[in-house]
């Protein structure tokens, strides 16, 4: 089968479907019957997209879930924040995994997360251990990045009091580096093709984006995630592209060394998302993992 065979994920090719969660709503996707129960977490500056050659073909096994993370996609993006859970934050969305979970009616789920994405698998790992059955992470920032930042707290109400004028920054700096971010992405450097990074700038740039984004800039925070890790006892697949930019391969690897109960899967010839470059391989470790180490 075609590395790059679209599919019924892809969000200019079937209707967008959403859920309520607390007036929220998110765009998610589900299909399959089979288990154990997949949920997809894609990074920052991508979209529901990002799992478009991975989804249908995982489904014909598992059941699978994707959404677009608050901030991103077609998910809703509400400014201001209002109400007890933000959900911009980590730790709100790692809440809005869980809480998208019992109202499709799954016990629990395997969380497989890219890049920032695999940071809020782990950190939803961390509050709800009785939820997560097992983790698949592909280059997730752990040691650095999102996971380590913050604003200096003296600076939060001064940038909180400007969220208009920042979301208009916002704006004009993702708009400016979006491509160059994008190709950075890939070890191929034919990637992405001018289709795709157009249809990633149309899922990015919805409604009040810069906004949004600006919120959850705010909302980052040291998770601590490196001090936590020994916590995690649940069977784990860490997969790093052999060429990431973002996140050093070296990091990923350490990371399957500071886990408990994980395995380690490099990707040659690739960046930072195999589930798009090295869909092939991609799927087929990711299989193989649940198959030996998660039951049904």
């Amino acid at each position: 089968m075609s590395e790059h065979k679209l599919n019924s994920i892809d969000p200019d090719q079937t209707a967008k479907s959403f859920i309520d969660i607390d007036g929220l709503q998110v765009h998610c996707r589900t299909q399959g019957i089979g288990k154990p129960v997949l949920f997809f977490l894609h990074g920052s500056f991508l979209s529901i997209r990002s799992w478009r050659f991975v989804f249908e073909r995982l489904s014909e096994r598992y059941t699978v879930i994707a959404i677009d993370r608050p901030a991103f996609g077609s998910t809703d993006r509400p400014v201001p924040v209002v109400g007890k859970c933000n959900p911009y934050s980590p730790e709100g969305q790692a809440d809005l995994v869980v809480a998208i979970l019992e109202k499709l009616g799954h016990r629990q789920a395997v969380l497989v997360g890219n890049s920032t994405g695999g940071t809020i698998a782990l950190l939803t790992a961390l509050r709800y251990p009785d939820k997560i059955s097992g983790l698949v992470l592909a280059d997730p920032m752990v040691y650095s990045g999102y996971a380590t930042s913050e604003f200096p707290a003296w600076l939060y109400p001064v940038f909180k009091a400007a969220a208009s004028a920042g979301g208009e920054l916002a704006k004009l700096m993702i708009g400016l580096a979006f491509n160059k971010l994008h190709r950075t992405f890939w070890y191929d450097r034919s990637m992405p093709e001018k289709e795709l990074l157009l249809a990633y700038r149309r899922d990015m740039m919805q409604g009040r984006w810069g906004r949004a984004f600006w919120e959850l800039l705010l909302s980052s925070h040291n998770l601590d995630l490196e001090a936590q890790l020994g916590r995690i006892n649940v069977p784990a697949l860490v997969i790093t592209g052999d060429h990431d930019r973002m996140v050093k391969p070296e990091e990923t690897v350490r990371l399957s060394r500071d886990l408990s109960n994980a395995l380690l899967k490099i990707i040659p010839d690739c960046g930072h998302l195999p589930q798009e470059e090295k869909s092939d391989i991609f799927i087929a470790a990711v299989s193989e993992f649940l198959d030996k180490n998660i039951g049904a």
